[in-house]
């Protein structure tokens, strides 16, 4: 079900920019028992990409409230949270636009996301690369055609997700999740100011590493570097933390142990 600025709604104007452009951004929050999981990081996150593409910030407060009406009361359960600039505008110009629009839906929780934590993800490698692009690069906004294109590899694979590389080739994410590893018990995750989405999850994770006194190498990687590691894993804010437990490429399947900092990160981080 979808609600529109607090009202239950079934469509949106063709005149949405969103609609048209992809003008907006948009995060996606885990519920426990009716409860938004990290609220506060979502706001931030989205302000931050309304901020970059200049789109006036709604009453966050207003919004919660809406979000109280659709939120499922399931044990565990998603929402999520659509800004759109609004409707209106001639062409590209954002003047006169009416706006911001917010629209809000729920939905169960993937039965399989639980298989994923316990067991691990066995990932390939996108062909689809990834732009470079350092203003929009780390933002959710609502032009996610690349994901699009590299989800469609996946679905299409025996795999359950797959490792993106950039146009560079470095590596930024999965299609879905965030990346980080282990190598001489020392940890890694790619840059992503040119590149990929830095989601909520990926920020608690560097924040537990930070209150722990644990330095995390934040650079440029090639896929070679990721295949040498002693432990993966995956996060996003629905998966939570997932170990990653082989990742294949067209000449080899490297296998990867559920190491007991991921088990750790579990432990602390997932909800």
């Amino acid at each position: 079900m979808f609600w529109v600025n607090g009202l239950p709604q079934t469509h949106v104007s063709l005149g949405d920019r969103s609609f048209q452009y992809g003008d907006g951004c948009f995060t996606t929050i885990l519920t426990k028992k009716g409860e938004l999981v990290y609220w506060t990081a979502h706001i931030e996150r989205m302000e931050a990409c309304l901020k970059t593409l200049q789109i006036p910030f709604p009453d966050w407060q207003q919004v919660l409230d809406w979000a109280a009406q659709a939120v499922l009361q399931d044990e565990s359960a998603g929402i999520k949270i659509h800004i759109s600039r609004g409707a209106g505008g001639r062409g590209y110009s954002p003047n006169g636009v009416d706006g911001p629009i917010v629209t809000i839906s729920n939905f169960a929780f993937p039965a399989h996301y639980s298989t994923w934590q316990e067991n691990g993800v066995n990932l390939g490698v996108c062909e689809t690369r990834l732009g470079i692009q350092p203003l929009l690069a780390g933002h959710k906004h609502n032009n996610r055609l690349e994901q699009v294109l590299a989800k469609g590899e996946v679905d299409g694979s025996e795999f359950a997700d797959a490792v993106t590389l950039n146009v560079q080739n470095h590596v930024i994410e999965t299609t879905m999740a965030n990346l980080f590893w282990v190598k001489d018990n020392k940890v890694f995750t790619p840059e992503l100011n040119l590149s990929g989405v830095a989601g909520v999850m990926r920020r608690k994770v560097l924040e537990y590493f930070n209150n722990n006194k644990t330095n995390v190498a934040v650079n440029t990687f090639a896929l070679s570097e990721l295949l040498e590691a002693d432990e993966v894993w995956m996060c996003n804010s629905l998966l939570g933390v997932a170990p990653v437990t082989s990742i294949t490429t067209p000449e080899n399947k490297i296998l990867f142990p559920i190491g007991k900092l991921t088990q750790r990160l579990q432990g602390n981080l997932n909800t």
